[in-house]
C-alpha cells in the first residue's frame, strides 16, 4: 500500500476516533462466499434484538441491562439501505420464502439502549451503542488481492488454476477461444467482449452446487449490477507469462489497461470508502456445501478465506493506532445452516471450519486480533425428532423442503413436512476433508419456520436460530460496559 493509500485509511481513523468519542458505535462488516446466508443472518440478528429474542448467551441481554433497541437513519446516505422490513416480510406468511442474496453493498444502523455499568459511558453518551452494519458480497472481498497483483500475475494464476480439475473440465469452451487469441495482436473489442462473455460463463460453471468453487475474482463478473456492458468489465485473462510485455496498442495492453480501471475505480473504492474502516467483521460460509461437492471444493474454500483474511486491517484498536486508520480487531468465521445437521454434528461442523481456516487464524491472532469460528443457524429451518427404521433409531431434523428438493425418488411439494436422517460428521474433522464423506451426507434446503405474525411484523415474534446469541456476544458484546 502506498503513502497517499495509508494517508486515505488515516483520515478516515481520525473522522471515526472522533465521532466515535461522543457518540460510540461499532461498524461491523458482514460477507459470505455465495449462497452463505448473510441477508438471513443480518435480518436475523436485527429482528431478534428488536423483538426481544430470545438471546441467552448475550450477556448484556441475559444480565437485564438492554433497554431497548430500535433502527435510526444511517451514517452515510449515498449507500442503499438493507431493505429490512421487505425481508422479514418476506419469511412470513403461507408464501413465505428466503429473502435474495445480496448483490450490492448496503447499510443499516441499529441503536441499542443499555444500562451502563461504566463511569466515563454513564457521563458521556449514558449508555447508547450504534451498531452500523455494512452489508456487501463476498465476492467483492475476494477481489481485495487484485490490489496487489498485476494483470500479467492474476491471468497466469487464473489460467493456470483452470487447467487443474474440477476447472478444467467447466473451461473447454473458454480456453477454446483463449489459445485463438494473439495477446500481442493489434486490440480488438469484439474478441474482448468474446473473451469477457466466456470466461464469465466459466465462472458461473464454477460457482454451482455441484463444484461449488469459492475463489473467483473479478466478484463484479458474477455481480455487475449497473457496471453491466461496461469496459471495466470487458476483459479478461490472456495466457501470459507473470513478466510478459504488453506492445502499446495490443490486445494485451487493451486487457491490461482494463483490468488496472478496475482495480482503481471498483476495488479500491470498495476498500478505502467501507473495508477498510470496519471495526468487527464476520464472515459466513457455506461449507455444507463444499463438503457434498468434494475435496477440490473445500480446498478452494479454505485458500479463499486465507486470501480473505489476509486483506483484513488486523489488530488491537488503541486510540493511538486508530489515527493511522481502523483495525478489525475481532473476526468470526461461521459455517453456516447448522440446522440441516442434527445438533451432534454442530460441534463437528465447527472444527470441520477450525480446520479449514487455521493457518489463516493463526496469523490473525498472531496480529492482536481476536478470531474465533462458529457454526450458526441464523434462522433455524427445523426441529429434531427421532425416528425408528430398521430396528435402528436415527437422530432426524423435521421441516418443511423446499419444492422441487429430491432425496432418492421422492421429490418435495413445498408444503409438505418430512422427518430426514441427514447422516453424521465425523469426529475427526480432518475425514472431512479427505473426500471420504461422499454420498455419507444428505443436506436438503428447507422453507422458512412458519411464524405467527403479529404487528408490527418488523417486531413480530423472533425466529429461533441456532448459536445467534453465542455470535453477537463475540462480535460486540464487549461494548455494553
Amino acid at each position: 500500500m502506498g503513502v497517499l493509500d495509508e494517508t486515505r485509511v488515516a483520515l478516515g481513523g481520525i473522522g471515526d476516533l472522533f465521532s466515535g468519542l461522543v457518540s460510540p458505535g461499532v461498524r461491523l462488516g458482514v460477507t459470505g462466499l455465495s449462497r452463505a446466508g448473510k441477508t438471513v443472518f443480518i435480518t436475523a440478528l436485527v429482528h431478534n434484538l428488536l423483538s426481544g429474542g430470545r438471546l441467552p448467551l448475550f450477556n448484556a441481554y441475559a444480565q437485564g441491562r438492554i433497554v431497548r433497541a430500535y433502527l435510526e437513519p444511517q451514517l452515510h446516505d449515498e449507500l442503499p439501505r438493507f431493505a429490512y422490513e421487505e425481508h422479514v416480510q418476506s419469511l412470513h406468511g403461507d408464501n413465505r420464502r428466503w429473502p435474495e442474496s445480496t448483490r450490492r453493498l448496503s447499510e443499516l444502523r441499529l441503536t441499542i439502549e443499555y444500562a451502563a455499568r461504566g463511569v466515563i459511558a454513564r457521563n458521556t453518551h449514558g449508555g447508547s451503542l450504534h451498531i452500523d452494519i455494512v452489508d456487501y458480497p463476498g465476492e467483492w472481498l475476494l477481489d481485495l488481492p487484485l490490489m496487489t497483483m498485476t494483470f500479467e500475475d492474476w491471468s497466469h494464476r487464473t489460467v493456470s488454476q483452470s487447467r487443474i480439475a474440477p476447472r478444467a473440465a467447466l473451461a473447454g469452451e473458454w480456453h477454446e477461444h483463449l489459445a485463438s487469441l494473439d495477446p500481442n495482436a493489434p486490440a480488438s473489442e469484439l474478441a474482448a467482449q468474446e473473451a469477457a462473455r466466456l470466461f464469465t460463463a466459466y465462472l458461473a460453471r464454477c460457482r454451482t452446487d455441484a463444484v461449488s468453487m469459492s475463489s473467483l475474482p473479478p466478484g463484479r463478473f458474477l455481480m455487475p449490477g449497473d457496471l453491466d456492458g461496461s469496459p471495466l468489465l470487458t476483459f479478461a485473462p490472456l495466457d501470459v507469462t507473470p513478466h510478459a510485455s504488453a506492445p502499446r496498442g495490443s490486445l494485451h495492453a487493451m486487457m491490461r489497461r482494463r483490468y488496472d480501471s478496475y482495480v482503481a475505480h471498483v476495488v479500491k473504492p470498495f476498500f478505502y470508502g467501507h473495508f477498510a474502516r470496519l471495526d468487527r467483521q464476520i464472515v459466513l460460509a457455506d461449507v455444507l456445501t463444499a463438503l457434498n461437492a468434494g475435496p477440490s471444493a473445500v480446498a478452494d474454500l479454505s485458500a479463499a478465506l486465507t486470501a480473505v483474511l489476509a486483506c483484513f486491517r488486523q489488530g488491537e484498536n488503541t486510540w493511538a493506532s486508530s489515527l493511522l486508520g481502523r483495525k478489525i480487531d475481532r473476526i468470526l468465521f461461521a459455517a453456516t445452516k447448522a440446522d440441516l445437521l442434527h445438533h451432534t454434528s454442530h460441534d463437528r461442523l465447527e472444527a470441520i471450519l477450525r480446520l479449514i481456516v487455521e493457518g489463516a487464524v493463526n496469523r490473525a491472532e498472531y496480529s492482536g486480533a481476536a478470531v474465533d469460528v462458529a457454526a450458526i443457524a441464523a434462522i433455524r429451518a427445523t426441529r429434531e425428532a427421532t425416528v425408528k427404521q430398521g430396528g435402528e433409531t436415527l437422530p432426524c431434523i423435521v421441516g418443511v423442503p423446499q419444492a422441487g428438493e429430491t432425496i432418492g425418488d421422492e421429490t418435495f411439494d413445498g408444503r409438505t413436512e418430512a422427518a430426514i436422517f441427514p447422516g453424521d460428521l465425523p469426529e475427526d474433522p480432518a475425514r472431512a476433508l479427505d473426500g471420504s464423506l461422499a454420498g455419507a451426507i444428505r443436506f436438503v434446503r428447507f422453507r422458512p419456520p412458519l411464524i405467527e405474525a403479529k404487528p408490527p411484523l418488523v417486531q413480530s415474534p423472533s425466529f429461533p436460530h441456532i448459536r445467534l446469541d453465542r455470535t453477537i456476544e463475540f462480535l460486540f458484546g464487549d461494548k455494553f460496559r
